[in-house]
């Protein structure tokens, strides 16, 4: 066996057919190859026209040539046909079964070696005057499931999150709860914290709104009117108490932030989301005013009348860049200044992805010149991973007007949604409460995350929490029934003592299909990384889920006559479940054996 890599099997052997037939070396020549097209017979397609030169020949003379003796001296090859100088390739099945029983002797197929790189992803990032949203679960999952496809690459990975634990939103909601809250806590009110935050965030925006428009009313132009209002005044004042180190302040600060705390941690729990650390803004922002008053020393950046300091970037095409207000307070840019300094100097990072959406594209493109003028050349090694939006049938959110969709409402509802479903099919009726709730947790939480995960990162998507429960198509209660039938088929094999290995037998076409299809699985995942779209591994998983369900449909399995065929069918089914389950894992996402 020479390769169990067929494009370089197929590209190393041309070159030694070309070496015998035209004269030079096998590494003369170069060779390019790639899957052979549906539409044409064959594995794998070699591009005749660079050994046009050696052989004075024509591409389809040169095809045929080259085709004959691979034939005729490698056992590989099993047979062949020449299209426009296009040379199609079909293997033998001895190959294809030294494939499969290589993937099979593989336990870490699909995982990469170690590539030596250090790579940081921040995601989730919430603020910590509301719960999280739908948005925030597109992200969450994104980053997550990046975050475990560049492990998978052989990458060194290090998940952070960025709370944004201060500032004037935080203030909004601190001082409605203040002048409105009666000393209402969760506990008082029955609510998760971040959703008793929220709630006062909203009333905070209604009651300045009121403020607004008396003063409009009034005869005060609206720009001004929002920006003289006396409730926003407070809320400013009260920032400056805060970043003052105002006592009192700070206690209701911590407070309220340790309620929403809590919130938090429930979500990322059932979410399946964890991180390495955790930053926040609270404490990251001294570090950018360090910075900034630097950068102000060396010029770098200029100091107005009022105070305020900036970075003028008309020269670099962009425009001038607030970093600190006149009355000293920061803004995102300073802590996120800071952060990446921070970040870097402790862990040595190769590479800092930022998942963050697309709205704040213009941002992270003057964090990184702002941080190459301030002479760190790692910030080249930045990126962000600009996500698109998530919009309902209904329109945007919103979440100062509370029109969000509530993530624990939205999981709350994906659950129930699950368990009506599951419990139609009328399948469950041995399974114990505690294992139905399992299952519908696993269900709903497979059919949110696979649904948002499909999608290619950088377009915006519609989210239809029906369309995501369907137990056919492109969903993931799809790919997990599918894998609870794959597993109901061995336990049926288990238990009638019937054995399953990987032995050379005749495959069907579609069996050479599946291993072929189960081989590109480590590429697929490379790819995916190299691209940070777990979409790309999503939808294998579907086209894999697909093509096992077709096979099962037109072929005989426990039913096989043939021991060794039967034998073998049972190992290929159970390694289509073993690449189901590390493909899902990849995107946070759980399959039952029972469903």
């Amino acid at each position: 066996m020479k390769n169990l890599n067929p494009e370089l099997l197929v590209a190393t052997c041309v070159a030694e057919a070309a070496a015998a037939l035209y004269g030079g070396t096998p590494d003369s020549y170069t060779i390019q190859t790639q899957t052979t097209r549906k539409e044409f017979e064959g594995d794998i397609t070699a591009v005749m026209f660079t050994l046009l030169k050696q052989s004075r020949k024509s591409p389809e003379a040169t095809g045929q040539e080259v085709g004959a003796y691979l034939k005729e001296h490698n056992e590989e090859v099993q047979d062949f046909n020449v299209v426009k100088g296009f040379l199609n390739i079909s293997l033998s099945d001895a190959y294809w079964n030294n494939i499969f029983a290589a993937i099979v002797a593989h336990p870490d197929f699909g995982q990469a070696p170690d590539s030596g790189r250090t790579v940081m992803i921040e995601f989730s990032s919430p603020n910590t005057n509301k719960p999280l949203h739908l948005g925030h679960i597109r992200n969450n999952l994104l980053g997550w499931s990046v975050s475990r496809l560049l492990e998978a690459c052989g990458h060194r990975i290090t998940r952070v999150n960025l709370v944004n634990d201060r500032g004037i939103h935080i203030c909004k909601s601190m001082l409605a709860w203040k002048r409105w809250g009666n000393g209402e806590t969760p506990a008082s009110s029955g609510k998760k914290g971040d959703h008793l935050v929220g709630d006062y965030y909203v009333l905070f925006n209604s009651k300045l709104k009121e403020e607004v428009d008396a003063l409009v009313a009034n005869g005060m132009e609206k720009e001004v009117a929002e920006k003289q209002a006396p409730l926003l005044k407070e809320a400013q004042d009260m920032l400056f108490r805060w970043e003052s180190g105002d006592e009192e302040t700070v206690a209701l600060w911590k407070m309220m932030n340790g309620w929403v705390y809590e919130g938090f941690d429930e979500t990322y729990d059932r979410l399946g989301i964890s991180f390495e650390r955790t930053y926040y803004e609270s404490q990251t922002y001294l570090f950018g005013k360090e910075l900034v008053l630097a950068g102000l020393e060396k010029g770098i950046f200029e100091k107005q009348e009022d105070g305020s300091v900036w970075c003028d970037l008309t020269a670099d095409g962009l425009d001038r860049k607030l970093l600190l207000r006149g009355d000293g307070t920061s803004v995102y840019m300073t802590q996120d200044l800071g952060t990446a300094r921070q970040r870097f100097e402790e862990y040595s990072l190769d590479e800092h992805i930022y998942v963050v959406g697309n709205e704040q594209n213009y941002h992270f493109q003057v964090l990184k010149l702002i941080l190459k003028k301030l002479g760190f050349d790692w910030s080249d090694s930045i990126y962000h991973l600009s996500y698109g939006m998530v919009e309902l049938p209904q329109g945007k959110m919103k979440s100062r007007e509370g029109t969000v969709v509530d993530a624990d409402d939205l999981l709350d509802k994906m659950y129930q949604t699950a368990k009506e479903t599951s419990l139609e099919l009328g399948k469950l009726a041995d399974m114990t409460e505690e294992e139905q709730h399992r299952l519908f947790e696993m269900i709903s939480l497979g059919a949110l995350k696979y649904f948002i995960i499909k999608v290619d990162p950088r377009k915006t998507m519609l989210f239809d929490p029906r369309e995501s429960i369907d137990f056919n198509g492109n969903t993931g209660p799809f790919i997990q029934y599918t894998h609870a039938r794959i597993q109901s088929i061995l336990r049926k094999a288990q238990e009638a003592g019937v054995a399953l290995a990987a032995t050379p037998v005749a495959l069907l076409p579609k069996e050479v299909n599946i291993i072929k299809m189960l081989n590109n699985f480590p590429n697929k995942v490379l790819e995916a990384g190299k691209a940070l779209s777990p979409a790309l591994v999503a939808n294998y998983a579907y086209e894999l889920a697909k093509e096992f369900n077709q096979y099962y449909h037109d072929t005989s399995i426990l039913k096989e006559a043939d021991a060794n065929i039967r034998a073998n069918r049972l190992q290929l089914i159970a390694v289509i479940a073993g690449v189901l389950r590390k493909a899902m894992d990849l995107l946070g996402i759980q399959l039952p054996d029972r469903m």
